[in-house]
Formats: C-alpha cells, sequence, structure tokens
C-alpha cells in the first residue's frame, strides 16, 4: 500500500476538512492508541518497578501504597 508522509500541520487542516462526525471518528481512533500506549507503558514501568525491587530484597507486591511511594521516590532520588 502506498504510503503519503505529511507534515503535522497539513494532518491538522486534512482533520478540519472532516464532517463533524468523520473528526470524532479521528480523536475516538487517537484516544484508543493513546490508551493503549499508556496501558503498555504501565505494564513495562511495573514489571521495571518489581525487578529493582526484588534487586533490592522487597517483594512490591507485599508493598502498600505508602511503601511503593517511599520506594520509588528513593529511586528517583539516588544520587542524594
Amino acid at each position: 500500500m502506498p504510503r503519503v508522509t505529511l507534515t503535522n500541520d497539513q494532518v491538522v487542516e486534512l482533520v478540519r476538512q472532516f464532517s463533524p462526525s468523520q473528526k470524532r471518528e479521528v480523536l475516538r481512533s487517537l484516544a484508543s492508541d493513546a490508551q493503549t500506549r499508556r496501558a503498555e507503558r504501565m505494564a513495562f514501568a511495573e514489571e521495571r518497578l518489581r525487578t529493582l525491587a526484588t534487586a533490592r530484597g522487597l517483594v512490591w507486591d507485599d508493598l502498600d501504597e505508602d511503601a511503593r511511594e517511599t520506594f520509588v521516590d528513593d529511586l528517583l532520588h539516588e544520587d542524594r
């Protein structure tokens, strides 16, 4: 299938020409894609946090919300 390369401005201008229902469909599709990618990123991040916790002798699933926040805060500020 041939591909067309457009700039962001061209894409926006193209979508502006759509009917309101077509615009809604584009937005729904983009939102769905974003949600899927977000879920994938969250799953990756949680798996990475589990691995880091294990490396420090902790079990991620045994940590309550406060302990998890402290753990992440410590990771973010390891250079202190």
